[in-house]
C-alpha cells in the first residue's frame, strides 16, 4: 500500500473560484475575438451578444456547458490497446510538437529538419517505455507546405504504434488527417470509441481563437477526436506581467475553447492545457524553462483540475541550445514539477532553445527523467508491520542483509532500473574504475549511442501490412 502519493500546489480552493469567477467576468463583459464564422454561429443561435468579431459569453452560458465534458479521456495505441488514462492525477509523457529544427545526430549541429530526421525521432520514441504518446514533433520543409500537417501524422502511424498528439496548420489538412486516423481504426466510430491521436488547438493570446485553430476545436468535437488546449499568455508581453493575471487569462482563453467544443458537440473530450510563459526583460525571450513558466503551469493545471477536466501542459523541456548542465537541470525540474501536479499529458521532452529545436540525445535523456518521476509518485510502500524490526533481527547472524529474503524479493520493487539499450545506459552509476574502463563517457555521449541504436530497431510492433498499403495509398492520393 502507498502511504502517501506526493502532491506540489500553488492555488487554494478559494483562488482557484477567485479566477475563474474573473475569467468568466473577462468572457462576459470584455468579450473574445472569434474568427470562424462556424462558431459565430453556434454562438448566435445561443443568444449571445456581439460587436463584430468580439463575442460576450455570458456566465450562465460556462457553468452550463462546463459540466458536459468527460472528466477522463483514453488512449488507445493503433492496435487498439489502451495505454493511458488521462483523469485524475494520472502522468503522461510525450515530446512536444512541431521544432522547427534538429540537432543533428552525427555533428551535433541544429539544422531545419527533413523527413528522414521525423522518422528517426518517431523511432526511438517508440522503443522509449516513460513515453506513453508520440508527437508530430517536426516540422520538415521537403515535402509540399500544403501536405505538411498530415503527411507527418502519416509517418508517425507507419512508423509507431503509440498514439499522436499532433495538430494542423491548415484547415485543409483535417479531413486528410481524419481518413488516415479512421483508416487506422476501420471506422470513425471506432476512432471515436478508442481515441488515436489528440488534437492540439492554439488560441491567439491575449483573447482570441483565429479561424484556423476554432475550426479545428469544431471538426474535432464532431469526429470524437480530444482536443487539447494550447493557451499561450506571454506574462509582461501578450499577458499580465503578474502570475496569477496571467493564469486567469489562460483560464478566460480556455473557457472559450470550452464554449465552443460543447456547443459544437455535446460532451466532446477537451484537455485543459497550455504552454504558456513569462517574457525574458533582458534578452527578449520566452523562456520555457523558466521557474516562473512552470508556476504557471502548476496554477493552470489546478484550475483544469478543479473544472474536472484532463490537464496538459507543455514542461520538461530547456531552453539551453544543447542537451547541457543547463538542459538537464530545467528539464528534470519541470518534469518534477509536473509530475508532483498531477498533470496528465506532459509535453516538452526531447526539446531545446524555446520549443525551437529536437534533440536526439536529449529525448533519451528525458525518458530516464521520466521513468525517477513515476518512481517519485509512486511513493513509499508500506508491506505491513513491523517495517524493519524482523529484518534487523537477523542482520547479526547474516553479517549482512544483501542475501535477506526481504532484499531478494523486494529490491526490483523499491528501485528504479532503465534498460540497458545497446549495451548503454543513460545513467551511470559504475565505480570510477569500471567507468573508465568502458571509455568515460558523459550522459550525452551514452543517449548519443542509444539513439543511433533505436534509429536502427524494428518498431516494437510491427504495422499491418494491409494497414501500411492503405495508409500509402492516401498519402500518394493526397499529394499528386
Amino acid at each position: 500500500m502507498t502511504i502517501f502519493r506526493p502532491k506540489v500546489e500553488l492555488l487554494t480552493d478559494e483562488y482557484k473560484k477567485k479566477i475563474l469567477s474573473e475569467a468568466m467576468d473577462i468572457l462576459s463583459t470584455q468579450g473574445i475575438m472569434i474568427e470562424n464564422k462556424e462558431a459565430q454561429t453556434l454562438l448566435q443561435e445561443q443568444g449571445v451578444s456581439n460587436n463584430e468579431s468580439k463575442y460576450y459569453i455570458p456566465e450562465d452560458l460556462i457553468n452550463k456547458l462546463k459540466t458536459y465534458p468527460p472528466s477522463e479521456i483514453k488512449l488507445f495505441d493503433r492496435q487498439g490497446k489502451e495505454v493511458a488514462n488521462l483523469s485524475k492525477d494520472n502522468i503522461h509523457f510525450d515530446p512536444g510538437s512541431a521544432a522547427i529544427f534538429i540537432q543533428d545526430l552525427t555533428t551535433g549541429n541544429i539544422r531545419e529538419a527533413l523527413s528522414e530526421d521525423y522518422i528517426n525521432f518517431t523511432k526511438i520514441v517508440d522503443h522509449l517505455d516513460n513515453y506513453v504518446a508520440q508527437s508530430t514533433s517536426l516540422v520538415y520543409s521537403n515535402v509540399p507546405s500544403s501536405a505538411q500537417d498530415w503527411h507527418r501524422l502519416y509517418l508517425a502511424l507507419l512508423h509507431s504504434s503509440k498514439p499522436v498528439v499532433t495538430g494542423t496548420f491548415t484547415s485543409e489538412s483535417f479531413s486528410v488527417m481524419r481518413q488516415l486516423l479512421e483508416t487506422t481504426r476501420t471506422s470513425a466510430e471506432k476512432l471515436a470509441a478508442k481515441p488515436l491521436a489528440i488534437f492540439d488547438a492554439c488560441p491567439s493570446p491575449p483573447l482570441m481563437w483565429s479561424d484556423l485553430t476554432t475550426q479545428s476545436l469544431i471538426d474535432a468535437a464532431k469526429s470524437g477526436i480530444p482536443s487539447e488546449f494550447v493557451s499561450m499568455p506571454l506574462a509582461g508581453s501578450t499577458a499580465p506581467i503578474t502570475l496569477i493575471g496571467c493564469v486567469t487569462q489562460h483560464a478566460a482563453e480556455c473557457l472559450a475553447g470550452l464554449v465552443i467544443t460543447q456547443l459544437a458537440k455535446r460532451n466532446a473530450p477537451i484537455i485543459w492545457g497550455g504552454s504558456p510563459a513569462v517574457f525574458d526583460m533582458k534578452h527578449g525571450t520566452t523562456p520555457m524553462g523558466a521557474i516562473e513558466t512552470m508556476m504557471i503551469n502548476i496554477a493552470d493545471s489546478q484550475i483544469g483540475k478543479y473544472l474536472g477536466l484532463p490537464t496538459h501542459a507543455y514542461m520538461a523541456l530547456s531552453d539551453s541550445k544543447v542537451p547541457d548542465a543547463q538542459a538537464g537541470y530545467e528539464a528534470g525540474m519541470g518534469a518534477v514539477l509536473a509530475g508532483l501536479t498531477g498533470i496528465n499529458m506532459i509535453s516538452g521532452p526531447g526539446m531545446l532553445d524555446f520549443e525551437s529545436t529536437q534533440s536526439f540525445e536529449k529525448v533519451v535523456i528525458d525518458n530516464e527523467i521520466a521513468g525517477m518521476v513515476h518512481r517519485l509518485l509512486g511513493g513509499i510502500t508500506d508491506y505491513g508491520e513491523p517495517f524493519a524490526k524482523d529484518i534487523l533481527s537477523d542482520y547479526d547472524e547474516r553479517l549482512s542483509l544483501l542475501s535477506h529474503s526481504s532484499t531478494l524479493s523486494l529490491f526490483r520493487k523499491e528501485l528504479y532500473f532503465s534498460k540497458p539499450i545497446g549495451g548503454q545506459q543513460v545513467t551511470n552509476r559504475e565505480t570510477r574504475d569500471q567507468w573508465k574502463s568502458k571509455g568515460s563517457s558523459s550522459a550525452r555521449q551514452r543517449a548519443k549511442e542509444i539513439a543511433k541504436v533505436l534509429c536502427q530497431k524494428p518498431q516494437r510492433i510491427e504495422i499491418d501490412n494491409n494497414l501500411k498499403n492503405e495508409l500509402d495509398r492516401i498519402a500518394l492520393n493526397n499529394l499528386s
